[in-house]
């Protein structure tokens, strides 16, 4: 017999036949030959339920080869069931679990410790639960003891034989400990401290970190130039948009309690004093998506940003589908909707009745866009498909060499082009000019060449800045799990996250530093997407990471199954598990007795009521094609591999696997002794299904290419070779190496490494100096 406990990770272990080993807060399972029953204590939750059934699925498989029956078990119904009596006559007739008298203290948070490990290994503590970073000296090392996990952090002045050491005796320490083998033991230098660990101290110093993502591209930019390239038109980054960008937009301005439906001519023309709710409708997996944006100017007044936020909630609870929605703020929008706009200009100034209110009321002066008055406007963008033109103060300090502007005054039209810009940038002036006015004829300004009336309309010549701003290297992102109970708000972080951990019964969060993602599962306590603003809110005020995020930072909303592909790509997702009914345990318990899950087709499900149309009567309007182009490639989501994940032929199962631990834990298993045995049992899928066929033959088209391609050594694609090779593809170095030599680098196949999202391919390449 067995104990299974936890939620997202689980630990299982043995206990006494006896009917004393069983409680009623934890989930038991009894191991017999012609049957496995599972007990479910009555105060478990649905997801330890759903957790217990999967060491159910590793028992069936592993010590009965599959055939064996399993049976369920409630703790405090009798309804007469047969698997009810047999499971008690096995403990020689039914009798009443003794319930534990409830705790009247508080359960007391382990107490967090800081050693310092000597020369001979031996561990002296310097302090307990307060900490600062003047406790830690550059020529020791230390171990932060967080019971659950452990940090071991490094001098930068320390040697390695000190290192050793100190890796000794932490090693050591958690045996004699008797700690469990789930502890996460994390190695930190000194200067290259995690946010996580940086919490445990009081006033961490903010320090300027070294900005390894810019230096990087610096050097990628010297070896292009060296061999003959154009160093300014090398792309910023990979902004691909997620989605088909070829879909009908609709742009609702708000003013108070209305709603006014902006004409097509009008829809990329946002002015910072008001708000506005974008609906854009895509192509989706088989059917059309939604979006909802919820645009907030940053000069706009409480009363409309409140009123945006409610007017969506009202369109997106009108629904048949529950789309996803964004509250996003000027400044911070995504790259994703500059792609779905295309050709957006933003002025000064408003025109909500609740703007001109605050104007009025604060004796200032207005500043919405007017024709016949000075203006500058700053342009940028990747492409003619995707450029905005941005109205800023019309002074010479707004200006930045690295970019190009139009500067609107009554007599004439200035374009002046930054000295660090690009011919992209170039063409996008010329494009944005034209969109402004076809009838315009802009005097073409050079920077350094610039007439005196040129400065006299920004009010005369001031310094401005030269560089733009970079931004900095993202890192992976984080999946925690958000508890609102009795006001609470708890945030529980789950590690190596797959599809699996998106539990129905939860809200979950994913944190992509740029964005932010909240997923709502169907049998959640969050009933409206509003309610799911705020908790993501919460998230970014509580700054959990320590990353420093801004408040203003994009928050995407995600109901289950309804997941849009721009969030579907942080998975190695399976439309077939988004599809499947019933809560957590009852889809698992389906899969395992062999019974097909309970499938809608493409169900669409809104967290409110249902109506005809997306859109609420009043605010309808024919959809238009933004500007009449013809579709273009719509971009797949990147599939993660197998880091957490084990791809089988079978599509049956899609219940997670056990780690080693639990192979370890029961007698039989065909565990590899020679692996890692500290994995601890998650989320990690034993079968995945194919996301799609379409990403399967575009897998297999790619391999038949890279089979047609020259092979060369690794050292002739690297980035710093002395005898680079020639005539290949710069961003492809990877597929120029032999299957045998790709496989020795980067620790699995070609075809494995192009199922993984294009960032963590990159990252991959970075490290082995292909890109």
């Amino acid at each position: 017999m067995y104990t299974c406990k936890g939620d997202y990770v689980v630990r299982v272990k043995e206990v006494p036949f006896q009917r004393s080993s069983l409680n009623h807060e934890d989930i038991f399972i009894l191991d017999t030959a012609p049957k496995i029953f599972l007990f479910s204590g009555c105060n478990s939750t649905i997801q330890e339920r759903a957790k217990g059934l999967e060491v159910v699925q590793y028992l069936k498989d592993n010590k009965h080869g599959g055939k064996c029956e399993v049976a369920t078990i409630e703790d405090g119904k009798f309804v007469g069931d047969v698997d009810v009596g047999e499971f008690w006559s096995l403990f020689g007739g039914y009798a009443p679990i003794p319930r534990e008298s409830p705790s009247v203290q508080e359960p007391v948070a382990p107490s967090i410790k800081l050693f310092w490990i000597n020369l001979q290994g031996q561990l002296r503590q310097t302090g307990s639960d307060t900490f600062s970073k003047e406790m830690l000296e550059s020529d020791k090392c230390y171990m932060l003891d967080c019971d659950g996990e452990i940090f071991v952090w490094m001098g930068r002045q320390t040697l390695l034989t000190e290192r050793r050491t100190a890796t000794k005796a932490i090693e050591e320490f958690v045996r004699n400990e008797g700690r469990s083998s789930r502890t996460h033991l994390t190695f930190l230098s000194e200067g290259l401290e995690s946010p996580i660990f940086r919490s445990y101290f009081a006033n961490w110093p903010k320090t300027v970190e070294p900005r390894l993502y810019e230096e990087g591209r610096e050097k990628v930019a010297a070896i292009f130039k060296h061999q003959g390239y154009d160093v300014k038109e090398l792309p910023e980054e990979d902004n691909e948009p997620s989605i088909d960008c070829t879909g009908t937009t609709k742009v609702w301005r708000v003013d108070g309690d209305e709603l006014f439906l902006l004409v097509v001519t009008e829809q990329a023309r946002l002015y910072s004093g008001d708000c506005y709710i974008v609906q854009y409708i895509f192509p989706g997996n088989g059917k059309d998506e939604t979006l909802f944006y919820a645009w907030l100017g940053c000069r706009c007044v409480m009363e409309d940003k409140t009123a945006a936020i409610s007017h969506m909630d009202t369109m997106i609870s009108s629904a048949r589908t529950s789309p996803a929605v964004a509250q996003i703020h000027e400044g911070k929008e995504p790259a994703q909707f500059f792609s779905i706009l295309q050709r957006l200009i933003i002025f000064k100034g408003g025109n909500s009745s609740g703007y001109k209110k605050f104007i009025d009321e604060e004796g200032m002066v207005g500043e919405t866009y007017n024709e016949n008055r000075v203006a500058l406007f700053r342009v940028q963008g990747t492409s003619p498909d995707n450029m905005q033109a941005i109205q800023v103060d019309q002074v010479s300090s707004s200006l930045n060499s690295s970019y190009c502007y139009i500067l609107q005054t009554e007599a004439s039209v200035f374009t002046w082009i930054g000295s660090l810009s690009s011919s992209r940038d170039h063409n996008l002036l010329d494009r944005m000019v034209e969109l402004f006015n076809p009838t315009w004829l802009p005097v073409s300004v050079r920077e350094g060449n610039e007439p005196d009336i040129f400065w006299d309309a920004l009010g005369g010549k001031a310094d401005y800045p030269k560089g733009k701003e970079i931004q900095g290297y993202i890192d992976d992102p984080h999946l925690f799990a958000l508890k609102l109970t009795g006001g609470n708000f708890k945030v529980k972080e789950i590690y190596n996250y797959t599809q699996d951990d998106l539990v129905t019964e939860d809200v979950l969060l994913l944190d992509c530093q740029r964005e932010i993602y909240v997923w709502i599962g169907l049998h959640s306590v969050v009933r409206s997407k509003q309610e799911a603003l705020n908790l993501g809110l919460k998230f970014l005020e509580m700054d959990v990471l320590v990353e420093g995020l801004s408040l203003e930072v994009p928050i995407y909303v995600v109901a289950e199954g309804n997941e849009p592909p721009f969030f579907t790509r942080f998975f190695s997702w399976d439309h077939s598990k988004a599809n499947v009914l019933g809560n957590s345990f009852e889809r698992k318990l389906a899969i395992l007795k062999g019974k097909s899950a309970s499938v809608e087709g493409h169900k669409r499900i809104s967290l409110k009521a249902k109506s005809r149309d997306s859109t609420p009567i009043g605010y309808r309007s024919t959809p238009v094609t933004t500007n009449g182009r013809g579709p273009r490639g719509r971009s797949s989501s990147p599939i993660p591999s197998g880091a957490s994940s084990d791809f089988r032929a079978s599509g049956e199962r899609l219940l997670s696997s056990p780690s080693l631990v639990v192979k370890k834990l029961f007698e039989g298993s065909t565990a590899d002794n020679s692996a890692e045995q500290t994995t601890p049992l998650s989320g990690s899928p034993a079968t995945e299904l194919r996301s799609s066929n379409e990403s399967e033959s575009s897998t297999q088209d790619r391999n038949a290419d890279d089979e047609k391609l020259l092979i060369y050594p690794y050292e002739r694609l690297r980035m710093v070779s002395p005898n680079p090779a020639t005539g290949i593809d710069l961003t492809r170095r990877e597929a120029y190496l032999s299957n045998e030599e790709f496989r020795e680098k980067f620790g699995m196949s070609k075809p494995a490494f192009y199922k993984l999202p294009k960032w963590k391919q990159n990252k991959l390449k970075m490290s082995l100096d292909l890109f």
